[in-house]
């Protein structure tokens, strides 16, 4: 599978990615950037996603990434 690809996402990463990528067109984002955000926040959120043997099946979600820019740079 070629990186970027978003075919192993499941319909709710999906449809998370869709509604972050609204977001940032609202705000002026272009479109292949706010792509590009919205899959990046995905899989911090999922950690690369949630499929039977995938780096991050079995663990909680994250949903700091969400939230304000992760916190503005990442400080907590």
């Amino acid at each position: 599978m070629p990186r970027g690809d978003k075919d192993k996402y499941t319909d709710k990463e999906k449809r998370q990615a869709q509604h972050i990528e609204e977001g940032y067109e609202k705000r002026g984002v272009s479109e292949e950037e706010a792509e590009r955000r919205a899959g990046a926040t995905v899989n911090a959120v999922h950690h690369g996603g949630e499929k039977p043997g995938g780096g991050g099946y079995g663990k909680p979600e994250n949903h700091e990434p969400m939230r304000k820019g992760g916190r503005k740079g990442g400080h907590h």
